[in-house]
């Protein structure tokens, strides 16, 4: 626990809360909760430091280029990448069941509890402290957020609308691994035959970076 305070950057006064940001509901009892209210409200605290920061970044963007480089940056995948740097998986708390499952993998159990974590720093140090470490783990990403960060399904739809074209098709061409950690190869293709294929550790995953490299390819970026 201390060495995961190291890689966050925050030592807590009251480590109690970062114990409860770290236990899933699986591992839950009467006398011990669980990480869900914390994620509810870490989810408010990383939204707000988000749009701050993403307001000072650029003065002269509108609400309509400001909203998908938010919701880029606090979706779910965004948190569970970020847990993953700093191996959050690896300290939290998990049921037998959930453990067996490979839980400290799951993309939704890492970025619920990226959350979590994000609301124990506020509980603990304050607005300030939960900024600081917000913009410390996610400076990058700041940094690099695409101008138009829109959805890549989004975009490749709304593409292929404005040529006249019938959405884009996702096809699941392979499924591996085992059932805890499964793999998906999607293949987003367009009615015309243009189609990009894409890996990842879910069908959603998988669809995005399908959309997004057919989409790069439609658009000379590739």
């Amino acid at each position: 626990m201390r060495a995961f305070e190291a890689r966050l950057g925050h030592d807590f006064r009251r480590p109690a809360l970062l114990v409860e940001a770290l236990t899933h509901s699986s591992m839950s009892s009467p006398s011990r909760g669980d990480n869900q209210r914390l994620e509810f409200l870490g989810d408010r605290v990383l939204g707000l430091v988000m749009a701050e920061a993403l307001l000072a970044q650029d003065r002269a963007a509108a609400e309509g280029q400001l909203a998908p480089r938010f919701n880029a940056l606090v979706r779910k995948e965004t948190c569970a990448d970020v847990a993953r740097e700093i191996d959050l998986g690896a300290v939290l708390k998990l049921g037998r069941s959930e453990m067996l499952s490979g839980g400290r993998r799951k993309l939704a159990l890492l970025g619920d509890a990226m959350e979590a974590v994000i609301a124990a720093v506020y509980l603990d140090g304050g607005f300030a402290a939960a900024r600081e470490v917000v913009l410390r783990l996610w400076g990058g990403r700041i940094a690099a957020v695409e101008t138009d960060a829109r959805d890549a399904k989004t975009a490749l739809q709304e593409w292929a609308q404005a040529r006249g074209l019938m959405p884009p098709d996702y096809v699941e061409l392979a499924r591996s691994g085992p059932d805890h950690a499964p793999v998906f190869t999607i293949a987003a293709r367009l009615a015309t035959g243009e189609s990009a294929e894409a890996t990842a550790g879910s069908k959603r995953q998988a669809e995005q970076a399908a959309a997004r490299a057919l989409l790069d390819r439609l658009e000379g970026r590739t």
